[in-house]
């Protein structure tokens, strides 16, 4: 179901996109904005935190990065009454973006290494032992409709034009050509498709920075070449060459302060596997189980190429301490033949306070995912760039071969001094599992970092300690200097006033107990085995904001235990219809669910519901049905029964009753 969705999203999209193109040229091309440049992807890690804050302010969800600039011009005027001391610390960074001919930013960092050398996350390949590392930026922009940015980033052992490319069109159809990042999550950590953790790639990107009609869509479609690589399998053997990499993201953001989108990723082509025709690209990216994916009837060759696809979703809670919850749901591969189904899935879960109090912000994301990600049969190298894995970084935390699943875990605090500067604690922690025949142990990486503006200036000093997976202990020692010209002597944006946004929000938990039955098809479909019902324990956790007069949205967490084990929900999309009177209401949800049977099984997660509003003042009563579908996980605990297919399905349907307090 949420397949067909997507599909149905990427196709409005294109054809959105195509009406914006016949519709603005020639003659509406001079009535629409020009290029926008991008602002900087963890390059200037204390202007992105301003930018970052700002967009929450102003209710606008963030969906993929590199962000451009025009997004935060345009978020602004709605952010300035929520906190304008930052409001105008980030117009003033912005002012520069301005002018035909600027230095947007640039870095030059030295560092202090000892013991093992680690790939550190998101750094776009450079690793613990690496002793200096410089980046820099600028642009020229002669026309509002063409743009020539030039960048790069140099460490020892690799030099990289990031940054550097070649943009025309106008704000529904951007046109980049050249080395641009592409970051396709609402997560700020990790991306499970693509993210900035290896090193980037020559690409041409289309996409919009300006919505397109009321439903607020947006788009991103690329192509790029990888890296070489050596082992690249034909029916002939292996090949060597450069892969290819096609991507696109659609999004829609129907209402202020939610979205909801898909992103799909395709690795094809490469030495003697030659180039597919546009016609191949659509079959694999629409039928992905027919053209893509393993097929008893397909041979190597047969085969598109490796493809993975995701599903995000991004709330913003407008009360007076705002703050953003984010989900994304991925799959490496099709389930049970099943072109609509994810399979080898990751779930990620984040929320942001930009503001937890005077001088705090705070951050939280979890990601979890099963065994094949970043390996793949054909592209026996992986889902890599440069050696590096191209989306999480915990791909990067075992051997390259591995499709071992894990579980990685991120915190982040920034606390504002009022002697100034910014004082930055992040603790990540990663666990694979267990069944891989390497012995591996769970990593710790504590970073400590502090900044202080001067002039035009940023300067600092980063402290990285750790052990990775092997057991074996790193530590990096670094300073920096970073120019982003922000006029202002400190970092503290002051207290920011009460949320201006007057729809109605609420945070609220759940607790009471639910009945339910589970579905098990361990080995094949015939020998199909269903639990008796079973009464447990419910808990919930969630937000909502008014969207209209009688509708609302929201997301929410979900826990509860199913046949002995623990079972956890997201609902991405969670919807509300409140009758007049606001006595009663009608729910409905979509979203993605865990149940931890050894090593999770994931799949979708869907249901429908009822409140009986204020029972008790600030207490509803809730009745919901729920409907866990084909939550699959491949057995690969030593001892589990073995058949003709890997995996085993679980289907679980539960009545719950509950109470829900407003708080």
């Amino acid at each position: 179901m949420m397949q067909r969705i997507a599909n149905g999203i990427a196709r409005t999209a294109l054809s959105l996109v195509a009406g914006a193109l016949l519709s603005t040229l020639p003659d509406g091309a001079a009535l629409a904005r020009g290029v926008s440049p991008y602002l900087p992807l963890n390059l200037s890690p204390e202007v992105e935190r301003n930018i970052e804050r700002v967009l929450i302010l102003a209710d606008k969800p963030v969906m993929t990065r590199p962000i451009a600039a025009a997004t935060v011009l345009d978020a602004l005027p709605k952010a300035c009454k929520a906190d304008p001391v930052l409001c105008e610390r980030v117009r003033r960074y912005l002012s520069t973006y301005m002018h035909s001919f600027v230095i947007t930013h640039g870095s030059a960092e030295g560092a202090l290494t000892k013991d093992v050398t680690k790939s550190i996350p998101n750094r776009r390949g450079l690793a613990t032992d690496s002793p200096w590392q410089v980046a820099a930026g600028a642009f020229f922009q002669p026309s509002s409709y063409a743009l020539l940015s030039l960048g790069g980033i140099a460490y020892d052992g690799d030099t990289q034009p990031t940054g550097s490319l070649l943009s025309a069109g106008f704000e529904y159809a951007q046109l980049d050509v050249g080395w641009r990042d592409h970051w396709l999550s609402p997560m700020t950590d990790s991306s499970m498709l693509i993210s900035s953790n290896a090193p980037s790639m020559a690409s041409v990107t289309l996409s919009n920075y300006t919505p397109i009609t009321g439903w607020g869509i947006h788009y991103e479609a690329f192509l790029a070449e990888m890296s070489r690589a050596d082992h690249i399998q034909t029916s002939d053997g292996p090949t060597s060459g450069h892969p290819r990499l096609a991507g696109l993201h659609a999004s829609i953001e129907p209402v202020s302060g939610w979205s909801l989108g898909v992103n799909r990723l395709m690795q094809y082509g490469g030495g003697e596997r030659g180039g597919q025709s546009l016609g191949d690209v659509f079959d694999a990216f629409f039928r992905p189980s027919r053209f893509d994916n393993q097929d008893a009837n397909l041979d190597v060759d047969a085969e598109f190429g490796n493809q993975l696809a995701s599903f995000t979703s991004s709330f913003l809670f407008p009360g007076p301490t705002p703050f953003a919850v984010y989900f994304e749901y991925a799959g490496e591969d099709t389930s049970k033949s099943d072109s609509t189904r994810l399979g080898n899935a990751a779930l990620s879960l984040g929320v942001h306070f930009p503001r937890l109090w005077r001088g705090v912000d705070l951050t939280y994301e979890v990601s979890d995912w099963q065994n094949a990600w970043y390996v793949n049969g054909i592209y026996l190298d992986g889902l890599r760039n440069s050696g590096r894995a191209l989306g999480h970084w915990g791909g990067d935390a075992r051997l390259p071969d591995d499709g071992v699943g894990g579980q990685s875990h991120m915190l982040r605090v920034g606390f504002e001094p009022q002697t100034g500067g910014l004082l930055e604690v992040r603790y990540r922690t990663l666990a694979n599992e267990t069944y891989s025949t390497v012995d591996y142990q769970r990593a710790h990486e504590l970073t400590l970092g502090y900044s202080r503006p001067w002039q035009a200036l940023f300067v600092g000093t980063e402290l990285d300690i750790g052990r990775d997976v092997f057991g074996d202990d790193f530590g990096r020692l670094s300073a920096f200097v970073r120019f982003a010209d922000t006029g202002a002597r400190t970092l503290s944006a002051g207290i920011p006033e009460p949320s201006t946004n007057d729809a109605p929000a609420d945070l609220f938990v759940d607790a009471g107990i639910n009945a339910a039955r589970v579905r098990k098809d361990i080995l094949n479909s015939t020998e199909v085995v269903t639990s008796g019902v079973a009464f447990t324990a419910h808990l919930g956790i969630g937000v909502r904001r008014g969207v209209s007069h009688r509708n609302d949205l929201g997301a929410r967490l979900e826990l509860d235990e199913f046949d002995g084990e623990p079972f956890l929900a997201v609902r991405a999309l969670d919807y509300r219809y409140r009758f007049p009177g606001d006595s009663f209401a009608l729910t409905a949800f979509l979203g993605a669910a865990r149940y931890d049977l050894g090593t999770a099984a994931y799949g979708y997660y869907a249901g429908v519901g009822g409140q009986w509003r204020d029972l008790i003042r600030g207490w509803d009563l809730c009745a919901d049905l729920r409907y866990g579908d084909k939550l699959a996980r491949d057995r690969l605990l030593p001892g589990e029964p073995q058949g003709q297919r890997p995996d085993s399905f679980f289907d679980i349907l539960s009545a719950t009753l509950y109470l829900s307090r407003r708080l």
